[in-house]
């Protein structure tokens, strides 16, 4: 009975193992020029779950499953711009690292040159009340009245 529950459970793990490992396995092609193409698209898109990985370097289960898309409209023959084009129309120009320049995007392009424009106009506008604070003239009486403490604390 005992060796009956251990040979179920080693059966039941070996399953596992063979399941994960197909879900993980690298798709491969055996032209290598389709090859190039494949892994180039894998590292132009984005992983939608980790955002900041390709779907190259994601270990996220979407990522897997957008990298046998990716292989499908590389095996049907399909350009990479067709390819690209399926994946955009599923999920929108999120999914590509570099969106293309329109209105949906300006955002996207434009926002952190616009931030760096507004960061640089306060960091010079603080410059330059600073400098006129401290730029001042002292009157003649002012400068009588600063003379007598630097001289009255030196004294005692």
């Amino acid at each position: 009975m005992n060796t009956v529950r251990t040979f179920l459970a080693s059966l039941l793990f070996i399953s596992f193992a063979l399941v994960a490992h197909a879900q993980t396995a690298p798709l491969q092609f055996s032209d290598p020029v389709k090859q190039a193409r494949y892994q180039g698209l894998l590292k132009e898109l984005r992983c939608l779950v980790c955002q900041n990985q390709s779907l190259a370097d994601s270990p996220a289960g979407l990522a897997s499953d957008l990298r046998a898309k990716v292989y499908e409209q590389v095996a049907q023959g399909r350009s990479d711009e067709e390819a690209i084009s399926y994946l955009v129309a599923r999920y929108g120009d999120f999914i590509r690292y570099r969106p293309p320049l329109k209105p949906a995007t300006y955002a996207l392009w434009l926002g952190p040159v616009i931030l760096l424009i507004i960061g640089l106009t306060t960091l010079g506008v603080l410059v330059r009340r600073r400098s006129r604070a401290f730029a001042t003239e002292l009157t003649d009486e002012e400068r009588i009245q600063a003379h007598d403490l630097l001289h009255s604390t030196r004294e005692e």
